[in-house]
């Protein structure tokens, strides 16, 4: 299973989390947020990562020439799309766009069955609120297109057996404090994703 640590905000995080394995790094392009990292930042961190970590930004309504212009200066390799679009405005973005999915219901989950997704608990804020999903909703669902976000830590991922989910996204289950992650955390968190 792919591991993604999102909310990095400081090099010795980022350091830590490919150290311990994760396949991929998530940067917050939300003023909002408490993880929230200017671009310029986020690029000194992902200029000095190694060539086949995945890069991942994190925007919430933002216009397409905003998403663009970020992903290309940082050298994103996937934009991850906290707001409502359709597949036509997925299309336009420059960045390889990934939807997310705020599930309210079990029929959320459905949408844009055909793309790699990430499906989080529906929540007032974005992101990192540490709410979890009802894994029922998943029973019976092709969940291998879908990375799995909300509430997850190192000693809950072992009821994901079973669904097959392309991956899993962390941030808060892994932190000390909010936008500081604890590195023993991240390392369990890993290798217990890992031997899934």
């Amino acid at each position: 299973m792919r591991v993604k640590i999102c909310g990095i905000t400081n090099m010795q995080d980022a350091i830590q989390a490919i150290e311990a394995g994760a396949d991929a790094l998530g940067f917050v392009f939300y003023r909002e947020s408490p993880r929230y990292i200017k671009p310029a930042e986020a690029k000194r961190i992902i200029d000095k990562m190694p060539p086949f970590i995945g890069r991942v930004g994190l925007f919430v309504n933002e216009g397409i020439d905003t998403i663009d212009t970020i992903s290309n200066y940082c050298n994103l390799t996937l934009s991850q799309i906290h707001f409502e679009v359709d597949d036509e405005i997925l299309n336009m973005i420059g960045a390889k766009a990934m939807p997310v999915i705020r599930a309210k219901e079990p029929k959320d989950i459905l949408q844009y069955k055909d793309r790699y997704r990430l499906v989080d608990v529906y929540c007032e804020e974005y992101g990192g609120s540490g709410k979890r999903l009802n894994l029922e909703w998943f029973d019976g669902i092709d969940c291998s297109k879908i990375i799995l976000a909300g509430g997850l830590t190192a000693d809950n991922l072992n009821e994901l057996k079973k669904y097959n989910f392309y991956g899993v996204d962390v941030s808060s289950g892994v932190e000390r404090i909010k936008g500081r992650k604890d590195y023993g955390k991240v390392t369990k968190f890993i290798q217990n994703a890992k031997s899934i």
